[in-house]
């Protein structure tokens, strides 16, 4: 049994990381607070996880599962456990693409909360940080409709110079990203960082593309056209969570130096693809248009597969299987 940390625990990707880790048998300390637009959800409300399952399958069904309700920054003042043996930081306030670009100064926030989980790191020393990212800290000049390409760990260099990433959110990545290689230089601390590029899953909130779009596309099923955000052009590389989580698993444990693997399947598809797949399935061939009053972001980001698959991971489940399951569940 090993004793963990996730902060940003109630979120998307922290239900499922704490759902393997339980099931696993560690001990998990989560550290959430329930932010207006985070998509976090108190433990007796996850999705996913039903209470009453023969083998447990909630959360709060686990003697070795705690929770507290509090801002992780708070908790780090409070807090000084030093026999954490990985410590999970996936607090942090992000959304969809409206808060991103509509919000930039909310999410800036998060300059604070990474900071403050560095300052706290160095005194409580945690054995190994596994800590988050975002594909968002990539050049965005890498990501334009005249120029893109799968995007490699080594394109972001904190010795020959930095591209602009994208707006407040890739920044502040880039600012946790570069504190945890100080981390490691400066105080010996051990980590791995993280770049997710689109994960997606039935439990995500809908301020993201995955759930808004399956539920689009069930609610006009039949319907002669359906429409998409920005153009519907853009491209993103979309991964199941639970490939995400165990790329996570399977790797972190291989890299000690703070430097960054790719949580990505190195496939770009367009929004407007992505809608006529979830039709397709449903049995219609709607016409898919664009809205132009509606935030895009970047037109490509998808991500290359390389380090991951040196490092003995690849994802497994199909876009394709997983808009089915997807459409099957909200149906439900």
């Amino acid at each position: 049994m090993k004793k963990c940390l996730v902060t940003g625990g109630c979120g998307f990707v922290g239900r499922h990381l704490i759902a393997r880790l339980l099931k696993a048998g560690h001990e998990v300390h989560c550290v959430d607070v329930m932010e207006p637009l985070s998509g976090a959800i108190t433990p007796a409300d996850w999705p996913l996880f039903p209470i009453g399952q023969a083998q447990g399958g909630h959360p709060l069904e686990f003697e070795n599962f705690h929770f507290d309700s509090e801002d992780c920054r708070e908790w780090f003042k409070r807090r000084q456990d030093t026999d954490f043996d990985y410590a999970f930081h996936l607090a942090a306030m992000v959304g969809g693409r409206a808060m991103i670009e509509n919000n930039p100064l909310a999410v800036a926030d998060d300059l604070s909360i990474d900071a403050e989980y560095w300052q706290w790191a160095v005194k409580a020393k945690p054995a190994k940080s596994i800590v988050f990212s975002s594909s968002a800290a990539y050049p965005v000049h890498l990501q334009r409709p005249d120029h893109y390409l799968l995007l490699k760990e080594d394109m972001i260099s904190f010795d020959e110079g930095l591209g602009m990433p994208d707006l407040t959110y890739g920044w502040a990545k880039l600012t946790h990203e570069y504190c945890a290689r100080l981390a490691y230089e400066k105080h010996g601390l051990k980590s791995v960082t993280y770049r997710p590029f689109s994960g997606y899953g039935e439990d995500q909130d809908d301020t993201y593309p995955f759930p808004s779009i399956c539920k689009r596309v069930l609610e006009n099923r039949g319907a002669a056209e359906i429409g998409v955000w920005g153009t519907g052009r853009q491209m993103r590389d979309f991964i199941h969570i639970d490939d995400c989580i165990e790329g996570v698993l399977h790797t972190m444990d291989q890299v000690d130096d703070a430097s960054a693997i790719n949580l990505s399947t190195g496939i770009f598809t367009s929004f407007i693809d992505f809608v006529q797949t979830a039709a397709d399935i449903l049995g219609f061939q709607p016409e898919v248009t664009g809205t132009s009053n509606t935030p895009e972001g970047v037109f490509a980001r998808g991500g290359d597969t390389t380090r991951q698959r040196e490092l003995g991971f690849e994802h497994t489940i199909s876009f394709r299987d997983g808009i089915a399951n997807a459409l099957k569940y909200y149906d439900a």
